[in-house]
């Protein structure tokens, strides 16, 4: 961001040293928003740092510090453990299409006629660049999209020492990667597509568009159709009574508007929903009051003592994992894209 959820929803191939991860998760049944099982990974003593770890269990660098506050993010401490948030709530929209909750920093795909939905990480836009909320649609694929900088791009670009050429051929150096998805809304500048800043996926680094690392883009591309429904959500907070009992919250940082912003601190709204969901009286408000306060962007039981399930639901188990991540590339910075006249874009 995750009643018998199977840890098969991230599955782990052995390839020697290397391992696979998934981002399939079976849908939960009716009445039920929870997908996914928390996980600790035990780090290594391989000179890695948090953002390999987050590529190679197909998450973001801010839902990982998010998760743990205290990890060093250029390295971690060998011997450590760190929670892996592989654990969350559906976003409560219709499962259909495409969703972005841009506090999340995460892309939904939900397969027509299947009972399953895909969770990818995102780079969004930046602060005064913000990738913008709406409901749209997909009006163009292309692969190998050429990039042409903006003039407002070109001379942020000149200000820092770097001259950028009219347009930007496809290829490894383009910062829209190979594929791109044209959304209709703002007149087809927003985009969803690959990147050469491999580093930037879980950040806010882009000009409104959403990036993909190369093999997600790759994989949702080669899925969805001209006229997909795309929505992009902005929520923080995501709350769930699910069928065996259990009430979970799961708050994640809010998007800063200014430099002096503080995301662990800015205030949360709390629609009319939400505030009955905290009185209830099967909520413990100041288990929700924590889980605020704390932001770990993980689905917490919020159950109050009286109203607690008798029975504890597998899905609350952490499994413990070891794994080697492997090096990604070394990228760059995007910029706004324009789409080539091939079938496939990649939008930053």
């Amino acid at each position: 961001m995750k009643r018998a959820f199977f840890f098969s929803l991230i599955t782990f191939t052995l390839l020697g040293a290397a391992e696979v991860y998934a981002v399939d998760y079976p849908l939960p049944p009716p009445g039920s928003r929870l997908i996914g099982q928390k996980q600790i990974y035990t780090v290594p003593n391989d000179g890695k740092d948090l953002e390999y770890i987050a590529e190679k269990f197909k998450t973001g660098v801010l839902l990982m510090l998010e998760a743990n506050n205290t990890v060093d993010p250029f390295l971690p401490k060998p011997g450590s453990e760190l929670v892996i948030p592989s654990q969350m709530l559906l976003p409560d929209t219709p499962r259909e299409g495409i969703v972005v909750n841009l506090a999340e920093l995460r892309l939904y795909y939900y397969p027509p006629g299947e009972n399953r939905v895909e969770v990818y990480p995102l780079g969004i836009g930046q602060q005064g660049r913000d990738t913008p909320i709406m409901v749209t649609r997909i009006i163009q694929k292309i692969p190998n999209p050429t990039w042409t900088p903006t003039a407002n791009i070109r001379a942020r670009s000149l200000a820092q020492g770097i001259k950028l050429p009219p347009v930007v051929p496809a290829g490894p150096n383009n910062p829209l990667g190979r594929y791109a998805l044209r959304l209709e809304q703002g007149g087809g500048e927003y985009l969803i597509h690959g990147t050469n800043a491999r580093r930037s996926i879980g950040m806010r680094v882009s000009s409104g568009c959403m990036r993909m690392r190369a093999e997600d883009i790759k994989s949702l591309f080669s899925q969805v159709e001209w006229g997909t429904r795309v929505q992009i959500i902005n929520e923080p907070v995501k709350y769930s009574q699910e069928p065996d009992g259990k009430r979970y919250v799961e708050v994640h940082q809010p998007l800063s508007q200014n430099d002096w912003d503080n995301p662990q601190t800015l205030p949360i709204a709390i629609n009319a929903s939400f505030g009955r969901f905290i009185d209830d009286a099967a909520t413990d408000a100041m288990a929700v009051d924590n889980a605020i306060t704390r932001r770990a962007g993980v689905p917490v039981v919020v159950n109050a003592m009286q109203s607690a399930p008798k029975t504890v639901a597998p899905v609350n188990s952490m499994q413990s994992v070891k794994a080697t991540p492997q090096p990604a590339p070394i990228t760059q910075a995007e910029g706004t894209p324009v789409a080539s006249t091939h079938s496939v874009t990649l939008v930053q």
